[in-house]
């Protein structure tokens, strides 16, 4: 089964197609379409992962699988959340980012700097399907005082993991990809999908 994938990113197409290996999916980025970018208008990431997949199968007249996750912190009442990858301004950068959360968290205590990265994916068969297979996963951790390590991407450098003390960017590929949330979210939908071809 063709399936387009409703991002650009290269890394993350390699990440879920990792993820795929043995099972009869041909991914393919939504950029061998040259399809546009779409408006993220829901309030949660389900909603925004469903648009950003109904949006490309309808351009690519294919199946589509999206993602749509960010960072959620306790003390901000949630934010960043939907809006993780522009939090310090729709051109902003990770560093833009990480800046603004450590700003925003420099009078919080340590006991209170719980947060999770969360990730919704939504798969969808044609553009209007009425029932999209939603898989969803989180990452428990807490937001350190400052960046720590230099691998990852985003929010990973302030985000410690307990299990392995140390920070996200301190993880190795494989070890990020064990226990992240949108590994969690991947190995339900994978489940979810076989039971859809056998059934």
């Amino acid at each position: 089964m063709k399936i387009v994938l409703a991002s650009t990113n290269q890394g993350k197409l390699r990440e879920i197609k990792a993820f795929f290996q043995g099972l009869p999916i041909d991914l393919i980025s939504q950029s061998e379409f040259s399809v546009p970018s779409v408006e993220e208008t829901g309030l949660s990431f389900v909603e925004n992962a469903i648009i950003k997949a109904r949006h490309a199968s309808r351009y690519c007249h294919l199946p589509a699988l999206a993602d749509d996750s960010g960072l959620v912190v306790n003390a901000l009442d949630g934010a960043p959340g939907i809006y993780s990858s522009r939090y310090a301004g729709v051109n902003a950068h990770d560093q833009d980012n990480v800046k603004k959360l450590l700003t925003a968290m420099s009078t919080v205590d340590e006991k209170k700097r719980q947060a999770h990265f969360y990730c919704a994916l939504a798969f969808v068969r044609y553009p209007q399907d009425p029932t999209p297979l939603i898989c969803q996963g989180t990452w428990e951790g807490s937001i350190l005082h400052q960046p720590v390590g230099e691998g990852g991407f985003g929010y990973d450098p302030v985000f410690w993991v307990q299990s392995h003390q140390c920070s996200a960017a301190q993880l190795s590929a494989a070890q990020k990809n064990e226990q992240s949330h949108r590994a969690k979210a991947l190995k339900a939908f994978v489940a979810q999908f076989q039971q859809i071809i056998q059934g």
